[in-house]
């Protein structure tokens, strides 16, 4: 019966050191972790790989809910592989486990928790961005298609497969570079 530990972090300045501790104090001799966005299992390949792994009787360990998931969906779909497999996930902070019947309901209300802490944190990033744009401060990300550079190869006669290949762009990206230049 082995104890795996599970860390992540969202961004790359981040650390997990802190957390890869706190799981090996609680008797986790793996610790997988990862630095990326915990909005969907998408792209986490070390979680993944404890799912493929995990054998019955296992744990798969983490610090706190939201560091396996934003998403209540993602959340207990995990859950329920889990004990398909016939392992158990346990969290440390609230500490509870899916071994018995009141962690697998604590489960669902702290997946919905960190959901909405999710959406508010979008609302109020969303609301900081519009405060900036009123002040000057925040234009928005830089172009990454160079629209002056499609519209003057198209007035010389190129086609947009032709363009989006000498700009290596997409030739979607061509024809909406195409369609602002004639609003």
């Amino acid at each position: 019966m082995a104890r795996i530990g599970y860390c992540r972090v969202s961004h790359t300045s981040q650390d997990y050191a802190s957390q890869e501790a706190r799981l090996r104090e609680a008797g986790c001799s793996i610790v997988r972790a990862e630095k990326v966005s915990g909005k969907t299992r998408e792209g986490r390949d070390e979680l993944a790989s404890i799912l493929e792994f995990i054998r019955p009787g296992d744990e798969l360990v983490c610090l706190r809910l939201d560091r396996l998931g934003r998403s209540t969906r993602d959340v207990l779909n995990l859950v329920h592989e889990l004990e398909a497999k016939g392992a158990a996930l346990t969290v440390l902070e609230p500490a509870f486990s899916t071994k018995d019947a009141a962690g697998s309901l604590l489960a669902t209300v702290l997946g919905m928790v960190a959901e909405m802490e999710r959406r508010f944190l979008l609302d109020r990033q969303k609301i900081g961005i519009e405060e900036a744009r009123k002040r000057g401060v925040y234009k928005g990300r830089k172009p990454s298609v160079p629209t002056e550079q499609v519209r003057e190869m198209r007035a010389a006669g190129h086609g947009p497969s032709a363009i989006a290949k000498a700009l290596g762009i997409s030739r979607m990206s061509v024809h909406r570079a195409l369609q602002g230049a004639q609003a």
